[in-house]
């Protein structure tokens, strides 16, 4: 599972590659009260000033049209990357297809060259009231949705009241202390917050898409089906296949062609996503060109399938891309709704039977690194033991807190490579034995004589191979442990439902994290909410009591402070068990494409930033 958690701006989740890196980030002056604003940062520190021609990452003389096909690497909110059934992507039922967020403008949206910089969209000022409880946006006059209405204010407050009413559970926390959005005239609207609040979790609305008030007056905003929801976004439904492939054609009417957050992005006439059940089946589509873009998570197929005639003669090109600077979020969860994984113990006991060693030397091609941080690769991962900074924060909470959080963070264990490390073995079956669970006839048992059963749920075989050496571990020490493959709308409904036992997740999160973003992950209130990312079922006053320090950060040091407590809690609690990570992007993609030379460090799809080349696919044979 993949899934790109960001406030990039809705329709920027999956903006991808390209920076001068030439510029170091300008810094602005702080956030001015009762002033238009061009543009909002968490701490102030935007990049780019009211008269910027386009962002440094966007390339204005690209030429336009052409095509790209690929299977996408990451969605959002309802979307699935195997299957579509509803063009509703803004609800929890259904389905949606990925990149249909590029249908819709925000009232902001974000730079990729920075952590949280918003600048205007829809609207051409935000005015921001001293408590920082209000927001009065005046929206373009030219912004128009792909029927030709104008976008009003009334679309505006109508979009933000249906999401906080009906809206995907990820869309009811981001909305969850916004109190009303009113239109003040036609061009004006205004959004009031609670004062619960902070300025991170305000700004993480700002880009939500707006949607015409007037194509709901005759069906309800949870309505799925195939009508498309118009939007004043760069792109619009072309042809499609439910389930198969769906198109998304550049509007050349678009009424933001030139606008400066718009110049220099989205050059291809059609961006076309396929749909396959089975990885080696896409793997193979690509192979012959019927995809020409792809993203390859399977070390196997990276170290032995991409030696094909195409890469040999050229025509199709390998490359590793850096990573993004927001955390890489891999782990299992264990769900502690099911009392056999309420204790910590047991979450470490069965962590230990994964023997990343052995695991990467024989089934990963050596081209994986173990996890120790749900935050891998970002500023947020704790080292050491805590500083006096993070101290001040972790000792109010001393007696909430497993006492292994003051000492030396929790790191991953090392085995001997062997596949049966028996050190590790036997300090499982210790701890497991702490928790109350004990062998009876070569079965694992608990006081009531309840056997430890462990169903590892999976959307996708290659778990299969890369992990069943540890449910074979799993039932050495005797737990009853299976794994089931189900399909891609069962999978979903049962996470949305927290019917499982252990599944693996990965996410992308937002470069500067709120608390309410946080808490679709670790927080109480999040527990029993439906469609959050709440898997393993968190509900810690100590891991609350952080995400709400986390909210009142008002600098970036700060910030970083206070995520490297909640790392610190989380690596000693194993609700989330961190499992492993890629240090860049393995692509392949067929050599008919214009391409920067880097990518921003905030957001990574070629699909937006790329171009089609006719000279490249001419001399391969693809024009």
């Amino acid at each position: 599972m993949s899934v790109l958690f960001t406030r990039r701006g809705f329709g920027q989740l999956a903006l991808s590659a390209l920076a001068s890196g030439a510029l170091a980030p300008r810094a602005f002056a702080a956030l001015a009260k009762d002033t238009p604003l061009h543009g909002l940062s968490a701490f102030g520190d935007l990049r780019y000033g009211p008269d910027y021609p386009h962002f440094d990452y966007a390339t204005p003389d690209a030429p336009k049209g052409g095509r790209v096909v690929f299977t996408v690497p990451s969605w959002i909110l309802n979307q699935a990357p195997d299957t579509f059934d509803t063009f509703n992507t803004f609800v929890l039922q259904g389905n949606a297809p990925p990149r249909i967020e590029y249908l819709y403008d925000g009232l902001m949206v974000g730079s990729l060259d920075e952590p949280d910089g918003l600048y205007g969209q829809l609207a051409d000022s935000v005015t921001v009231s001293g408590d920082e409880n209000t927001f009065r946006f005046r929206l373009r006059p030219q912004a128009r949705f792909s029927t030709g209405e104008p976008v009003t204010a009334a679309d505006v407050a109508f979009s933000y009241t249906s999401m906080k009413r009906d809206g995907h559970p990820s869309l009811l926390v981001a909305l969850a202390e916004l109190e009303e959005a009113t239109a003040e005239d036609e061009r004006t609207v205004v959004l009031r917050f609670s004062g619960r609040q902070t300025l991170p979790t305000a700004l993480a609305t700002l880009s939500l898409p707006v949607v015409p008030a007037s194509f709901f007056a005759n069906r309800p905003f949870t309505q799925g089906g195939f009508d498309p929801i118009p939007g004043s976004g760069p792109y619009r439904i072309g042809a499609f296949i439910a389930g198969r492939f769906v198109e998304y054609e550049r509007r050349e009417d678009y009424w933001a062609r030139d606008m400066p957050f718009q110049r220099g992005l989205d050059h291809f006439g059609t961006i076309r996503v396929e749909f396959f059940r089975d990885r080696q089946t896409a793997l193979e589509a690509f192979k012959k060109g019927d995809t020409t873009l792809r993203e390859e998570f399977t070390t196997r197929a990276w170290a032995n399938e991409y030696d094909f005639p195409a890469v040999r003669e050229g025509r199709v090109v390998k490359d590793i891309l850096p990573e993004e600077k927001w955390p890489n979020f891999q782990c299992w969860a264990l769900n502690q709704r099911r009392a056999r994984f309420a204790d910590a113990r047991v979450r470490r006991a069965i962590n230990l039977c994964f023997d990343f060693e052995w695991t990467n030397a024989n089934l990963l091609f050596g081209l994986r690194e173990h996890s120790d941080s749900p935050f891998q690769l970002s500023t947020y991962v704790a080292a050491g033991t805590p500083s006096p900074e993070e101290l001040a924060i972790l000792e109010p909470l001393r007696t909430q807190l497993p006492p292994e959080v003051f000492g030396e963070v929790w790191r991953q264990p090392v085995s001997d490579g062997s596949g049966r490390d028996r050190r590790l073995l036997q300090e499982a079956s210790k701890l497991l034995a702490e928790a109350g669970w004990t062998r009876s006839g070569g079965a694992l048992v608990n006081a009531s004589g309840e056997r430890f059963t462990l169903e590892y749920m999976l959307n996708d075989p290659e778990q299969a191979r890369v992990y069943g050496k540890m449910v074979e571990t799993m039932r050495l020490l005797g737990i009853d442990a299976t794994m089931r493959v189900v399909d891609a709308s069962q999978y979903q409904d049962r996470l949305n439902r927290f019917d499982f036992d252990m599944v693996l997740a990965r996410f992308s999160l937002n470069g500067t994290p709120t608390r309410e973003s946080l808490s679709l992950f670790f927080g109480s209130d999040t527990r029993e909410r439906n469609g959050s990312y709440n898997y393993p079922g968190m509900a810690d006053p100590a891991v609350d009591a952080l995400l709400t320090r986390i909210g009142e950060a008002r600098t970036r040091p700060e910030l970083d402070v206070a995520m490297r407590c909640l790392d610190r809690v989380l690596r000693s609690r194993l609700d989330w068990i961190p499992n492993i990570h890629a240090q860049g992007h393995a692509m392949a993609w067929w050599d008919m494409f214009g391409r920067p030379a880097t990518k921003p460090d905030y957001g990574f799809p070629a699909e937006r930033l790329w171009w089609y080349d006719e000279a490249k696919a001419r001399a391969i044979g693809r024009a």
